[in-house]
This record gives C-alpha cells, sequence and structure tokens, in this order.
C-alpha cells in the first residue's frame, strides 16, 4: 500500500511503503529547517542533495548525497535542507 505524507505545509513530502518487508518512505524536501520525531529507529539514505542534522546530544553533522544518517526511537532531531533534498527513511 502506498500512502502520501505532507509536512510543514507541502514542504516535505513522502510516499510511504510497507509491506512484511520492509517499512520506509521516500521523499522530497524544500529548503529549510525542520524538526521531526520518532516513534522506531530511522535510517535516512540521501539520495539528492545536503542536510545538516542535529540529533540531541551529538554534533551537528552534513549529509549529503550518498550518504545516510541513523536516529533512535523517541527521539527528537532538527533537519536544515541546503538544497532540495531527495531521500529514502527505512524505519524499524
Amino acid at each position: 500500500m502506498i500512502k502520501h505524507n505532507k509536512y510543514f505545509d507541502g514542504k516535505v513530502q513522502s510516499l510511504g511503503f510497507n509491506n512484511e518487508l520492509a517499512n520506509m518512505t521516500i521523499g522530497i524536501m524544500e529548503p529549510g529547517e525542520y524538526e521531526f520525531s520518532t516513534e522506531l529507529h530511522e535510517k535516512m539514505e540521501i539520495i539528492s542533495g545536503t542536510l545538516e542534522v542535529k540529533i540531541p546530544g551529538e554534533e551537528i553533522i552534513e549529509v549529503k548525497d550518498g550518504q545516510h544518517f541513523e536516529v533512535e526511537a523517541k527521539q527528537v532531531f532538527k533537519v536544515f535542507a541546503k538544497t532540495e533534498v531527495a531521500y529514502i527513511c527505512y524505519y524499524g
């Protein structure tokens, strides 16, 4: 099943997919600053673009094309999209 998600007045949008093998979204982010919270462990892989990421207790890191970062469950984290960003997010 495919689910369309819109956040921050449509500036972040994704398509969600889940089945017995995978739980993920693929999305696009316009330049800007966004705060997200996690229910499950998340791994976000950047397909195109550049993000700065602030995870609680850690330094700000830059993540770009082909790189990824991970956030534990029940966390709030911030991202700063320097450019338009395309990403895949894996849950669990």
